[in-house]
């Protein structure tokens, strides 16, 4: 992979909170290149090079998914469970940022191997300084192992 930022996947299908993820990510500086799933079929197709991303080598792995819960065709649970599943994808950081506060969403994250779960502010700065704060940290500071 070499000295080139990896990409960070975003997984979001509310347009409103995808527009304010990326924003938040420039606005802060974050030079890693980004992907946007709109539900959890296509982070899947991403992740394992099928669908429209057929041909997509799956071993080229994300820096960090940035993962909502509530999403169409397959929800952020099954997504997670089903990276987590997978021998390529195991280790991949997986953050859930949703607007849930439910604690068996967060009991049930944990328990599938998320890295991290957080709740989006309902406020426009919180939200971008939230984001902000993850892409940082995920995309700069973070180390993950990387397929041999």
């Amino acid at each position: 992979m070499g000295s080139e930022p990896g990409v960070i996947l975003v997984v979001e299908d509310n347009p409103q909170d995808a527009t304010m993820t990326l924003r938040a990510l420039k606005k802060h500086n974050v030079s890693n290149p980004i992907v946007l799933a709109h539900d959890g079929a296509e982070a899947l197709d991403y992740l394992y090079g099928t669908g429209a991303y057929a041909g997509r080598d799956p071993s080229d792995l994300p820096q960090v998914v940035l993962l909502d819960l509530k999403l169409p065709k397959v929800d952020g649970m099954q997504v997670l469970k089903r990276i987590r599943s997978e021998a390529v994808t195991r280790t991949l950081p997986v953050v859930i940022l949703t607007s849930s506060d439910e604690q068996r969403d967060l009991i049930d994250g944990y328990q599938l191997g998320v890295n991290s779960y957080v709740r989006k502010p309902v406020d426009f700065n919180g939200f971008i300084e939230a984001v902000s704060q993850l892409g940082l940290y995920w995309a700069l500071i973070n180390r993950v192992p990387r397929p041999e």
